[in-house]
């Protein structure tokens, strides 16, 4: 039985709720009636339920769907205004004991070679990722307690944060690891992560179990619950998502808001961010294998469902996606993307793009000034800031000021800040004349008057060489 409330991962993720919800969208998503009922709901800005946000999912009416991309772009606005902030991905190790079918890891893969760097070899990809300009990052390792143990992700953190090069510093360290115990996600928290991170793939359970038929990660329950176990171990932010592909995008998109529904109503908060990732091919997986893949076209309409629905969560795109497809998202609801990315464990300091320790391939191969150029050139700006974080405004604290609308008069300083950082320290030639152009019209949008002010007096003393300033 559905329980919004319940410890317990099948009574909040209830495959009879799922289902009633699936027939009751096919039911009314060409009801006029019920459809311009959910979007004037939407229209208020404080979220939809799992079932409406699946009506105007399914929902084939081209003036509606007009109506709701249009809403999904002013959320986007409203709670993001034009910001985008960066991060890289960085693999740690592709030792793994699971057999996850859809991913090259998977223990029964002979022919990926396994690597795991060394402390000095992860200096060494944080060296690399400063030079680019990268002040945050997601960290990533394959579940290994042999060869990845948590005490080995802890040592991992620590120097990554210790690196300091020239003017680069990774500012907030996301962990995206296996499901653990709530020791260890107190053993996280206290080693000053940013937001934990943990895919369900899929929400439907006999599928999930066919799909990681082998490993700790085969228990639905263990993995299902992680989240809930995380907060317990005092971690503010987590982040969810599926593996779209993998099962029906339907069923999955339901799932994945039940799952955030219950964690806001259990744990007082919902997800930091959501992400979207798509099936990809890589080693020894045929991504055409799996009849679930979705469209472009799918895809853009759950991206702005999914604003629509959670409209203070950040939701993410990787370098998964192709350039094009990047761009369609962005439109509508995406506040974080990654650039500059490589998923082969040890990718930043070999000159190889693709090598055979890649998770899966990258769409989106431009360097991070491509990225970051492009951005502007769409009137995005590109954001570097991890204040929020280091300042203490996380959890239901970030979320408050974000309801209240708050949230922009230290987003928005601390967005032209970090990315005038980036401009005097990595940018080429072309993309700093541009980001400057950029900063100069975007300063005038910074709601208060005082913080203005301080913003551009900080923005000269950036450009006289100080450092990391933020509200």
């Amino acid at each position: 039985m559905y329980d919004i409330m319940s410890p317990h991962a099948e009574n909040f993720i209830d495959d009879g709720e799922i289902r009633a919800s699936l027939e009751y969208a096919a039911n009314n998503c060409r009801n006029r009636e019920v459809i311009a009922g959910i979007i004037a709901k939407a229209g208020e800005m404080k979220g939809l339920s799992h079932r409406e946000a699946l009506t105007l999912l399914d929902c084939d009416m081209a003036e509606f769907n007009a109506e709701i991309f249009a809403l999904a772009k002013e959320i986007k606005r409203r709670f993001y205004g034009n910001r985008i902030v960066m991060f890289a991905p960085l693999y740690l190790s592709n030792y793994c004991i699971n057999g996850c079918v859809y991913c090259p890891y998977h223990r029964q893969n002979k022919t990926i070679p396994r690597k795991k760097l060394t402390q000095e070899e992860i200096a060494a990809e944080v060296i690399a990722l400063q030079d680019m300009g990268h002040k945050r990052l997601a960290l990533e390792t394959g579940e290994d307690p042999v060869n990845n143990p948590i005490e080995y992700v802890l040592e991992s953190i620590k120097t990554i944060y210790s690196i300091k090069h020239k003017n680069g510093a990774i500012r907030r360290v996301n962990v995206n690891i296996a499901a653990t115990t709530v020791e260890n996600y107190r053993k996280l928290k206290a080693a000053g992560i940013g937001t934990y991170i943990l895919f369900q793939e899929t929400y439907h359970k006999q599928n999930y179990e066919a799909l990681h038929p082998t490993g700790p990660k085969h228990d639905y329950a263990w993995h299902t619950e992680a989240m809930d176990r995380a907060m317990d171990g005092g971690i503010d932010d987590v982040g969810c998502g599926v593996l779209f592909g993998l099962e029906n995008y339907r069923y999955d998109f339901t799932g994945l808001l039940m799952h955030a529904e219950h964690l806001e109503a259990f744990k007082g908060v919902g997800p930091h961010t959501i992400s979207v990732p798509r099936i990809r091919p890589a080693d020894d997986i045929d991504a055409d294998s799996f009849s679930n893949a979705i469209s472009d076209d799918i895809f853009e309409k759950i991206v702005a469902v999914l604003r629509i629905a959670v409209p203070y969560t950040g939701i993410i795109i990787s370098t998964r996606e192709s350039q094009q497809a990047r761009e369609r998202v962005l439109k509508v609801g995406v506040s974080q993307i990654s650039g500059g990315s490589r998923t082969s464990v040890g990718g930043y300091t070999t000159e190889v793009r693709h090598d055979e320790t890649a998770q899966f391939d990258v769409s989106d191969q431009r360097t991070l000034d491509e990225v970051i150029r492009w951005l502007l050139e769409m009137g995005h700006v590109p954001s570097f800031c991890t204040a929020c974080y280091r300042e203490g405004r996380t959890g239901d604290r970030f979320m408050q000021l974000v309801k209240s609308g708050q949230i922009a008069n230290c987003c928005q300083p601390n967005a032209l800040m970090t990315l005038k950082e980036y401009l005097e320290d990595y940018a080429t030639p072309e993309t700093r004349e541009l980001g400057e152009k950029v900063i100069a019209g975007e300063l005038q949008h910074v709601p208060n008057e005082k913080v203005r002010n301080i913003a551009a007096q900080n923005l000269v003393d950036i450009a006289n060489g100080k450092r990391d300033f933020r509200f």
